[in-house]
């Protein structure tokens, strides 16, 4: 297992996990890689709570039926680790009940998750759900960036008409470019869709690259306007973390993944621990939680034309007062956590509890410790800049289905419900196209 290594060795253009600085000055990455932030993440499973697939709409049971074959195909129930074993007493201790035990839902207490890591310690990614397809019917480009896509113009109508992407090679020139372009199947009337799938920071990146969102953003970077759409990088959300090293120094200990998850009475704050590298040789111990449902959200803007370079994305971290409110209560949770029996006897240390006692003290760590939980979501979201069945506004062919295109963050991680929705609009897209082979 390399959980955490990726992170520590990030390259402009060539490596798995792209670092990037958001405009609120918080450090962060993004996976540029064949599975995505499967490839670099925690590797942490855990479905959506009911009451939010009941408030974005989808079938409950087509939903069902598509976690159960994401889960079937790359997710393993934990041997819990020791370390795993003292956050998840420590979770206990500090009153994150009732005790669930291992599950794959999302509900308040402390629990055991899914997780992309088998037996042997391989991960598994999204990449692997390839193998479930005809590979008679798939290409994979490695090595390549879209840059933008292209577009059909017959003069008729207003309704823009997509026909394939134009990409680049990732570590070549941006003036080499390649297209693919879409073929219409056999006894079909359709075209079929270009589907994004490049997550809350690509996708949103590429409509603008493409013309489509705001004019005078685009203006600006002179891209010939396709569609004014004024929600493309609107709505950017990120779930502010705060962490605590539970340890006193760095050590050289194995890294290990999140495996328990405690979530807080009304689901608003998810705890989870690991053991992260910080080099080669050296790891920490970090207690980790977020804020599940902030107020605060910002933009994604253009950086640059070239499709590598990172879009400019401002979340304005706890800049809503009631963000800022839940921040200092969760730093007094994790306080608790860090401190409990079982996480003091397994490190061998006493640990100094007198980390902050005034509010002040507490708003001020939480405005100069925020972090990303690395669950940022928005810039192509349902309703503003795509429909129900994910298919973006004014634009023919053209679907969204990722991260950007969710309002809020899902669950204790959105991974699970990302996967889940790719199946889920593909079962979709299959059926809608068999009922319109059917009537032509």
């Amino acid at each position: 297992m390399y959980y955490g290594f990726p992170l520590i060795q990030p390259d402009e253009f060539s490596s798995v996990a792209q670092s990037f600085v958001s405009k609120d000055g918080v450090e962060s990455h993004r996976g540029r890689v064949l599975g995505g932030s499967s490839a670099i993440n925690g590797g942490f499973y855990s479905r959506a709570s009911d009451d939010f697939v009941k408030t974005v709409g989808w079938d409950e049971e087509l939903v069902k039926e598509a976690y159960e074959w994401v889960e079937s195909n790359i997710v393993f129930k934990p041997e819990l680790t020791i370390w795993q074993s003292v956050v998840e007493l420590g979770l206990l201790e500090a009153g994150i009940l009732p005790y669930n035990g291992f599950s794959m839902e999302h509900i308040e207490g402390t629990k055991i998750g899914g997780t992309l890591f088998d037996e042997y310690g391989i991960r598994h990614t999204s990449a692997d759900l390839l193998e479930t397809g005809n590979p008679e019917n798939i290409i994979v480009l490695l090595n390549a960036t879209v840059k933008n896509i292209i577009f059909h113009v017959n003069g008729k109508g207003n309704e823009s008409m997509v026909r394939g992407v134009r990409f680049i090679k990732s570590d070549g020139s941006t003036s080499q470019t390649y297209e693919a372009y879409l073929n219409q199947p056999e006894n079909s009337s359709s075209w079929g869709d270009v589907i994004l799938s490049a997550g809350a920071l690509g996708s949103p990146q590429i409509l603008l690259l493409s013309g489509i969102g705001p004019e005078k953003h685009l203006r600006n970077f002179g891209i010939p306007l396709v569609l004014d759409l004024k929600g493309v990088g609107k709505e950017m959300k990120d779930n502010p973390g705060i962490a605590l090293l539970a340890d006193t120094k760095p050590t050289h200990r194995f890294p290990d993944a999140p495996q328990v998850a405690g979530i807080t009475k009304d689901m608003k704050f998810i705890v989870e621990g690991g053991i992260v590298p910080i080099s080669f040789n050296a790891t920490r111990m970090p207690i980790a939680i977020k804020l599940a449902f902030p107020e605060s959200k910002g933009t994604l803007e253009l950086n640059s034309t070239d499709p590598r370079q990172n879009p400019a994305v401002e979340f304005h971290y706890l800049e809503k007062e009631k963000d800022l409110e839940e921040c200092t209560k969760m730093v007094q949770l994790l306080n608790k956590i860090a401190g409990s029996r079982s996480v003091v006897l397994f490190l061998g240390k006493e640990r100094q509890n007198n980390l902050m006692s005034s509010q002040d003290e507490l708003r001020n760590f939480c405005k100069k410790n925020v972090r990303t939980y690395y669950h940022y979501h928005g810039g192509s979201t349902v309703g503003s800049v795509v429909d129900d069945d994910y298919k973006v506004h004014g634009i023919k062919g053209l679907r969204v289905i990722d991260g950007s295109t969710f309002l809020e963050s899902p669950g204790t991680n959105p991974m699970a419900t990302v996967l889940m929705l790719g199946r889920y609009q593909g079962i979709k897209i299959v059926r809608e196209r068999q009922n319109t082979s059917v009537k032509s």
